[in-house]
């Protein structure tokens, strides 16, 4: 299979955060990883590669070489969340006529291309067992909710800028009105437990439309939760290909970026440079040390970009611009919502160029308020030099999104050359060497 096709497979397991998190830590353990504890002491070896999950929904893996040989510590940071809707705590709506589930709006979603299409429910359910609480994922696939929408003979300013109201206007509609405990019911089913064990549940609708590739040259990947989840597979599947002598190869995969990451699992937390801090602590390293390591030390927040729409140039910088299938995007902003300089962006050319990447480079149209990454937070809390990258799509933040396939290869190739490479600076010099 090809790298676009087996994005795809990916997208189509990954329904929720959880279940994208879950997908990358198979990968690991048949890689041969072996999976740390937050909770316990960390014994860790030369040549020995290890991960770390939190929440279910955050994970961080590294490979160690010989340590007295490290110089740099290499980072791909990406996000398992996308915008959605996420089902209330009392899910069920009192109707006398339809059977109704509550949700409320996950991050920037654009609503109208949720209604009139068969969504299904993914997530994490917290059940009790034999006193414990346990954490199970689950994903109804043949089960179904819809949003309608209102009739245009109900409602004539529809296609006049008609603006949805979460309330009212997103709200699924289920197929059993005589049970209030519908959803519960379903939960049982699923997980062979009883209502009254049902401690909570975190649960996200997704589009029942499997991505795709398609076009004549399938040169198009269409689905779900592509961002941020091309970020996701394409610095995993470098990441596990590669290795560095002389520098520690780090993933991290952040949960709620879309909502600003202030939580324990998002990037604005310590869990990324706590990971880094035990990496070292378990070699003795000294905190001097540790901090000499780190400015020699290299972050890609991998989040994907906009990519030109056909219909409307006009929204884009005439020059500043990205395109599908034209290459990984270099995302600029002098408002630093997005994190590059000189420096950092030459650091990504000079990568892209060894790889035999084409790049592009993107700032928004001057007066337009373009979208922000994580690594502005994510930086307070880890001072290493920064570049925010991506890949080119359209209709971001659709519950079903397009981009190129070849961007695919793109950047999983650039990403492998920088897991090859060790950067280091001396002075005003920065020297990407392998």
């Amino acid at each position: 299979m090809s790298n676009a096709s087996n994005f795809v497979e990916f997208l189509n397991n990954s329904h929720s955060p959880f279940h994208a998190v879950a997908q990358v830590e198979k990968q690991l353990n048949e890689a041969g990883f072996i999976k740390l504890r937050e909770n316990s002491t960390w014994n860790l070896e030369n040549n020995r590669f290890y991960y770390v999950v939190r929440n279910q929904s955050s994970l961080i893996a590294f490979k160690i070489p010989e340590m007295i040989s490290v110089k740099s510590v290499n980072i791909v940071a990406s996000h398992s969340d996308s915008p959605s809707l996420r089902i209330k705590p009392i899910a069920a709506i009192k109707d006398a006529h339809y059977g109704k589930l509550g949700v409320e709006v996950y991050g920037g979603a654009i609503l109208s291309t949720w209604l009139d299409r068969p969504l299904g429910i993914a997530g994490r359910v917290t059940v009790k067992e034999n006193g414990v609480l346990v954490n199970r994922l689950v994903d109804f696939e043949d089960e179904s909710v819809i949003i309608p929408n209102v009739a245009i003979h109900q409602n004539r300013e529809i296609n006049n800028g008609y603006k949805l109201n979460e309330q009212v206007d997103i709200v699924p509609m289920v197929d059993d009105k005589d049970n209030e405990k519908y959803l519960e019911d379903m939960i049982c089913a699923k997980l062979n437990c009883d209502r009254d064990n049902i401690m909570g549940h975190e649960l996200y609708l997704y589009v029942q439309q499997p991505a795709r590739q398609w076009g004549n040259r399938n040169q198009f990947v269409s689905g779900q939760r592509i961002d941020n989840l091309e970020s996701v597979f394409t610095s995993t599947e470098a990441f596990l290909n590669s290795y560095s002598n002389n520098s520690i190869n780090i993933i991290a995969v952040f949960d709620n970026e879309e909502v600003g990451a202030m939580t324990r699992q998002g990037m604005a937390s310590s869990f990324l440079a706590d990971t880094i801090e035990r990496i070292f602590a378990g070699f003795y390293y000294s905190r001097n040390d540790v901090k000499a390591v780190l400015a020699n030390s290299f972050l890609l927040s991998a989040d994907n970009g906009h990519a030109v729409h056909p219909n409307h140039p006009e929204l884009y910088d005439g020059v500043n611009a990205a395109y599908l299938n034209q290459g990984v995007v270099i995302k600029t902003s002098s408002a630093m919502r997005y994190i590059n300089d000189s420096a950092s962006w030459g650091v990504v050319k000079q990568l892209a160029d060894r790889a035999g990447v084409p790049y592009q480079l993107y700032a928004n149209k001057s007066g337009a308020k373009g979208g922000s990454t994580q690594t502005a937070i994510g930086s307070v809390n880890l001072p290493v030099m920064a570049s925010d990258i991506g890949l080119p799509q359209l209709a971001m933040h659709s519950c079903y999104e397009t981009a190129g396939a070849r961007d695919v290869d793109y950047m999983i190739s650039l990403l492998s050359e920088f897991f090859n490479s060790t950067v280091t600076v001396d002075d005003d010099k920065i020297i990407i060497s392998k």
